[in-house]
């Protein structure tokens, strides 16, 4: 323990904003036994760490892979005590600055709306009122709260009109560091416009489905990761009695809120907020199912990174009643996605899948009686992380959208 304590003399004050990643690292440790599991504990109860998988120090257990950010002045220091520990470790990304420089490597012009590139809020927003205005018949825009910082949040309508027709909630943008997630619903309202009345399964989807696609839920986080801190994730409302900021938004639903896997700490990546709903963004949304339960059929919220296909529950490990079903679903979606580019993907309920995490919005949407609750983690499963370059958006997106389709053409076929 003295070691760190050492690092801990060594630790400089807070960078001044915007932050520079010059020189950080991301490892990869795999404990081995508990021993190991709380010398990594030790280390972030004493040391700035940024955990990337899992989400919090608290959900570390041994056997299950553990990708953390240290800052430049102690990631020399983490190195030698990992060595010193004698553990294995990896180094996924050597210097963190130069990846992110790395990450917007589409140079290529397009004409229009470049979908291949991660496009800052003020894009988007202009996008959502531009590809609306384009396709009157297929996509309406609407507006369903407010953030914290007074940024509107814009819903995209994507359908025929149609008298009776069930629905399909999709979010992007929970985690603001999660660009690859934005770019996905960015991606799929292009696809399923560009595809009307060519493909014949996507034709039919938009006669017979609506579907109602959030771009960014977290807009003020992103806005964030785009001027400050591109590895900030919360949202950025104040909180009372803490100069700490934000709220962890898939924490922050009435699902086992604050149970497990969530921390009450408002510092913390995984606060979960004074109380259910607290944050303006999540009860926007909440309030928009709400208002259309009855026929919203499907819920998809797209995250990343992991490579995987999750379902209710994550903040218990007791099963479902629709577990099979859902199990079956997410088996024969991930096929889809495969392939494509034989990207594989995992699958199977959160608790059993990865770990135990309360007050996110799948389990949330799932209790709600929307039985089709999925969670999306996409590319990938660690070289890059949260910096996916802009070259795999392109892929990344295809792969998904066969999957999405699937699902969609079998919550049209098996209606309840």
């Amino acid at each position: 323990m003295w070691v760190i304590v050492l690092l801990l003399g060594t630790a400089a004050a807070a960078a001044a904003e915007p932050h520079s990643f010059h020189g950080e690292k991301v490892f990869r440790v795999i404990p081995r036994n508990e021993e190991e599991v709380e010398f990594i504990k030790s280390l972030a109860s004493n040391i700035q760490v940024d955990f990337w998988f899992p989400e919090s120090v608290t959900q570390i257990r041994p056997a299950l892979r553990v990708d953390f950010r240290v800052e430049f002045h102690q990631a020399l220091d983490v190195q030698s005590l990992l060595a010193q520990k004698r553990m294995k470790y990896e180094i996924l990304i050597d210097n963190l600055q130069l990846a992110l420089e790395k990450e917007l490597d589409n140079n290529a012009r397009a004409i229009g709306y470049n979908y291949e590139k991660y496009n800052n809020w003020e894009s988007i927003a202009e996008w959502t009122a531009s590809i609306a205005a384009a396709n009157p018949a297929l996509v309406s825009r609407s507006q369903i709260g407010t953030t914290y910082e007074g940024r509107p949040m814009y819903l995209l309508k994507v359908g025929k009109s149609g008298p009776n027709k069930n629905a399909i909630f999709m979010d992007c943008g929970f985690h603001a560091r999660e660009w690859i997630s934005h770019a996905f619903c960015q991606w799929f309202v292009k696809e399923a416009v560009n595809s009307y009345g060519t493909d014949e399964q996507i034709t039919n989807l938009l006669n017979n489905l609506d579907f109602y696609i959030l771009p960014v839920l977290n807009i003020d986080g992103y806005v964030y990761t785009w001027t400050n801190n591109r590895m900030w994730r919360k949202t950025r409302s104040k909180n009372a009695n803490s100069n700490c900021i934000g709220t962890d938004p898939n924490r922050n639903f009435n699902a086992g809120w604050c149970t497990v896997g969530a921390s009450n700490r408002p510092c913390d990546d995984t606060y979960c907020g004074s109380a259910p709903e607290s944050e303006n963004e999540t009860k926007a949304l909440a309030d928009f199912i709400r208002s259309k339960r009855s026929t919203i059929k499907a819920y998809l919220t797209i995250h990343s990174y992991s490579q995987m296909l999750l379902f209710p529950y994550s903040y218990k490990s007791s099963l479902t009643k629709d577990h099979t079903e859902l199990n079956n679903l997410a088996k024969a979606a991930v096929g889809q996605l495969t392939s494509l580019y034989s990207t594989r993907y995992t699958y199977g309920s959160g608790a059993a899948t990865i770990y135990l995490a309360a007050g996110g919005s799948d389990d949330w949407a799932y209790d709600m009686g929307v039985k089709y609750s999925f969670t999306f983690e996409l590319r990938d499963t660690g070289r890059y992380g949260f910096v996916l370059p802009e070259s795999q958006i392109k892929p990344t997106c295809e792969e998904t959208f066969l999957a999405v389709k699937y699902i969609a053409n079998y919550v049209l076929n098996n209606p309840y």
